[in-house]
């Protein structure tokens, strides 16, 4: 169409210099705000003292977090959500499914009461109509499609069918043999309700949702999984698993998962389906048996899994194909009954305070919840001397920190050890590199604290108490815990809206007026 109209316009023109640069603006602009949208959180509501809906949405905007998930479709929280643009994942709770499965008036009066009543004020994106079905209700599995299909109905009949998806969240564990991801298939048992819900899927053009969890994968191993493979650590590349079949390298499990649902599907002849991770995370804390429930843990996997997201990475069989996820959860549920994990899965307290803090620098402003922005890189005090000794060579020299301050007689001299040098070192490359993921470890030795390291007349580098301002320097990192050259990029460091980026568009806007 619009090539005819140009060939029968004999005034036709070429695009002027300053329409191009405001189509590229436009473009620039929309890629740069896509980054934030690919990260999203669950809110649960077993808690003692639950944050009002409109503390809530605070929290999420001081967080820069545009997705979420309910687990129903609870009205006050409908109407917090309204006009502040946040994408909502509003839930069919299981206990629903029957009514809906078996009458379209039911499914009608649903989607009446709790979507066409607030959307669009409210920008619900989809149903999910159930949670895990096949693994902990098998009985409602048989009515699992009928029940999406009444929904999706009720869509249609409201003229929102093509704003909002339908779709169901499985347990991963639905996939069998995981690995490698080429041999992975569909547990057999449920063929008779995947194969049609794969199709329902496929005709709307809706995401195939999948909880993912290498906390649990890792944990059920018995150790054939390696803790860095389960937390997104940098791996040696004769430490990464190789799918044989395809000779695909995996760096972690959650991409080996994603990539296992991806190849079960294929099996299945169904190969153009999205996935969305409605849930990934990990536990902060446990009890004595749960040993790798700590907060160090939760950090490092929840920062990884972030920025991992937000890269648009992708996986090794669709590299740069970004897989929407959303971290489990926003708060802890301090009522949730089962061992003590199952309390502490929560980035905030109810209070609206961190229960770790994210380290994402680089990342832009999502789940940027330092609301200090006080975390600081020191050197761990258990460790060899001799590797503190390395790592504060290559700090003082290749990392090119200035070290003046540990010259005798200087403030930070004293005391005259290799753990006290190293960690004004360490945080001086952490603070220098814009606390980036990856730049306070060499090579294990160091770790990031909250807890400033200052001392007397000794101010470090990033305190409130110094008026120094360090740049974001990128010509040199500090080696990670695998690394076996003394300096390696972090696999995560993602600079992003950077001050030369906001430049170079006030200068490209500038120009285009010009022209106009």
């Amino acid at each position: 169409m619009l090539q005819k109209q140009i060939k029968a316009s004999p005034r036709f023109e070429a695009p002027s210099m300053a329409a191009l640069l405001l189509l590229f603006l436009f473009l620039f602009a929309s890629s740069a705000l896509s980054q934030d949208s690919l990260i999203g959180v669950n809110i649960g509501t077993e808690v003692t003292n639950m944050p009002s809906p409109t503390q809530v949405v605070t929290l999420l905007k001081s967080q820069n977090i545009n997705r979420v998930r309910l687990y129903d479709a609870d009205r006050s929280m409908l109407l917090a959500f309204a006009h502040t643009g946040i994408q909502v994942i509003i839930s069919v709770p299981n206990d629903q499914l029957l009514g809906i499965s078996q009458s379209n008036a039911t499914a009608a009066n649903w989607v009446t009461r709790n979507v066409a009543a607030y959307y669009p004020a409210t920008n619900i994106t989809t149903i999910a109509v159930g949670s895990e079905v096949l693994t902990t209700l098998p009985n409602a599995a048989s009515v699992l499609v009928s029940a999406l299909k009444y929904i999706q109905s009720a869509l249609i009949t409201a003229n929102l069918d093509r704003q909002i998806k339908v779709s169901t969240p499985h347990s991963s564990t639905i996939i069998l043999d995981s690995f490698p991801p080429s041999q992975a298939f569909f547990n057999k048992t449920w063929d008779p309700v995947i194969v049609p819900l794969l199709k329902f899927l496929q005709s709307t053009g809706s995401p195939l949702m999948l909880n993912v969890y290498p906390y649990f994968d890792y944990v059920q191993s018995n150790g054939v999984i390696p803790l860095d493979y389960a937390l997104f650590q940098p791996l040696q590349a004769n430490k990464e698993a190789v799918d044989a079949n395809t000779l695909l390298h995996y760096t972690n499990v959650f991409d080996a998962i994603v990539d296992a649902a991806y190849f079960a599907m294929s099996y299945l002849n169904f190969t153009n389906i999205p996935i969305v991770v409605t849930e990934s995370g990990w536990p902060s804390k446990g009890d004595a048996k749960e040993h790798d429930a700590t907060v160090e843990n939760a950090n490092t996997y929840n920062s990884n899994l972030i920025q991992h997201v937000i890269n648009k990475t992708g996986t090794p069989k669709h590299p740069g194909t970004a897989v929407t996820t959303y971290i489990y959860e926003l708060y802890n549920e301090d009522t949730r009954p089962g061992p003590v994990s199952e309390k502490n899965w929560g980035l905030f307290h109810t209070n609206g305070t961190p229960v770790y803090t994210l380290r994402l620098a680089g990342a832009g402003a999502i789940l940027a919840n330092d609301t200090t922005n006080q975390t600081f890189c020191i050197a761990k005090e258990k460790v060899d001397k001799k590797m503190l000794q390395a790592a504060l060579d290559w700090a003082c020299g290749p990392g090119k920190v200035d070290c003046s301050a540990l010259m005798q007689g200087e403030a930070c001299y004293e005391p005259d050890d290799v753990v006290a040098h190293s960690t004004y070192a360490f945080n001086a490359y952490y603070q220098k590199m814009g606390k980036a993921s990856g730049s306070c470890d060499f090579k294990g030795v160091a770790t990031v604290t909250t807890t400033d390291p200052s001392r007397g007349t000794c101010v470090f580098p990033g305190s409130a108490k110094s008026n120094q301002t360090l740049g974001n320097n990128t010509t040199a990192l500090a080696p990670s815990a695998n690394s076996t050259t003394s300096g390696c990029i972090p696999q995560y460091y993602h600079p992003h809206a950077s001050f030369t980026d906001l430049t170079l568009l006030s200068l490209l806007l500038i120009i285009a007026l010009v022209f106009l």
